[in-house]
């Protein structure tokens, strides 16, 4: 059939902030920067991947969003979830670079992962190979 992932989405209450956030400390790449009125169709890509798949920064102004969000976090749920070669190595250079970790590397059977604060209103989780 051939379906594959070309965009995937997080609610984030800033769309500035969220695109400083996800590029200058998680360094992913700007791909699309479309203005649509009030909000921006404002997506990135993955470091050396500028063809793969997207993430769309959309915003969270309608109130189901907010409350999906809220209730994530509220709970310790991740909203996404991103692969890295090394969840330690990461957490050690994010962690000094100031971005905040509500669960540390933790080993989880067949990989690592921490989840970090994005500051946009989600809870982001890494995980690498153990």
């Amino acid at each position: 059939m051939g379906i594959r992932i070309t965009v995937t989405s997080v609610f984030v209450d800033d769309q500035a902030k969220a695109l400083a956030f996800y590029t200058d400390l998680l360094g992913f790449v700007p791909k699309h920067d479309i203005p649509l009125g009030e909000f921006r169709w404002l997506t990135v890509a993955g470091p050396g991947e500028p063809d793969g798949t997207e993430l769309l920064l959309e915003p969270d102004q309608h109130p189901a969003a907010q409350a999906y969000k809220a209730a994530l976090v509220a709970d310790g749920i991740p909203a996404a979830s991103f692969g890295v070669d090394d969840v330690a190595a990461v957490h050690a250079e994010l962690t000094g670079k100031g971005v905040r970790f509500t669960q540390p590397p933790t080993p989880m059977g067949p990989v690592v992962s921490a989840v970090l604060d994005d500051t946009c209103g989600n809870l982001i989780q890494l995980s690498s190979p153990a």
